[in-house]
């Protein structure tokens, strides 16, 4: 619960000015702010200057790294305010330059034709072993030091993942891959969190597709990741504290770069949101 709340004290931020506000990461040794964070923090600036509308729609850039020594500033442009929908711009600043650049598009509840592409086949999330489970297992099979790390970072978000790979030993794997996920704790009932919540959670293994398929897993000493962009599509209200299924597949890699796509169900089967993220993955050449 203690990890759930410091995310969530993060996803309150400060108000410095109208269209002007103020977000912190947490000092836990990783060597740049988490673009789920800044992604999450980008889509609460821009709800707080809209009423009426719920977020349906974001697409982000990630620009430079963010330095986890001092705060992001979000400026909000308030593009536009139509009857149904609304549009803001969201840059997030340190140092006087742009980190993080978002487009949020906003509507008004709207009643319309409905279908869904199925929710995958999947093992109850309480049969899938954890993520710290698994990490565990893996302190006992290797000294890596990122495997130390990753045990004592905070988890405000519990992940299982159904089609694991083994992330010392990895085998090329295509095809979807499909992790349970929610908040380590009770969220409320304000749906902005919810989709902060979410935002959060979707930057975590979506980029894994793309290397997944070569043999690769983050670990890969010669292999350097990183995120170029981030988009997501709200379909319906949903809780991000119950148990959704993360369903990501990665159709191409080219130019050193990744594409994947995710669709996020709830555990009763109803598809709740839709991403995409192109990421850098490049091989690192030997000295």
């Amino acid at each position: 619960m203690s990890n759930l709340h410091g995310l969530l004290e993060r996803l309150d931020l400060e108000s410095l000015d109208t269209d002007l506000f103020r977000g912190f990461s947490p000092h836990d040794g990783r060597p740049r702010i988490f673009g789920g964070l800044v992604a999450a923090q980008s889509l609460i600036a821009a709800c707080r200057t809209v009423e009426g509308r719920s977020a349906h729609s974001l697409h982000g850039y990630f620009l430079r790294e963010g330095d986890t020594s001092v705060p992001v500033i979000y400026h909000v442009d308030r593009i536009r305010d139509g009857r149904s929908f609304a549009t803001r711009r969201v840059v997030a600043k340190q140092h006087g330059k742009a980190i993080f650049n978002m487009s949020v598009s906003f509507q008004a509840p709207e009643e319309g034709l409905e279908h869904q592409a199925p929710m995958p086949d999947a093992p109850a999330p309480e049969t899938v072993p954890t993520n710290e489970e698994r990490l565990r297992a893996y302190r006992e099979r290797s000294s890596h030091p990122a495997i130390d790390f990753l045990l004592l970072l905070d988890r405000p978000v519990q992940r299982r993942e159904v089609d694991h790979v083994d992330l010392l030993a990895p085998e090329a794997r295509s095809g979807i891959q499909r992790t349970w996920f929610r908040a380590n704790g009770a969220l409320g009932d304000d749906p902005v969190v919810h989709q902060a919540v979410l935002a959060y959670a979707s930057d975590y293994g979506l980029l894994e597709g793309s290397f997944n398929q070569h043999g690769h897993s983050f670990l890969t000493e010669k292999l350097i990741i990183a995120s170029l962009d981030h988009a997501i599509w709200f379909h319906q209200p949903f809780r991000a504290d119950q148990w959704m299924l993360y369903v990501t597949q990665s159709p191409r890699t080219s130019g050193g770069r990744g594409l994947n796509f995710g669709h996020i169900y709830s555990q009763q089967g109803a598809l709740v949101a839709s991403v995409a993220q192109e990421g850098l993955m490049r091989i690192r050449k030997s000295q």
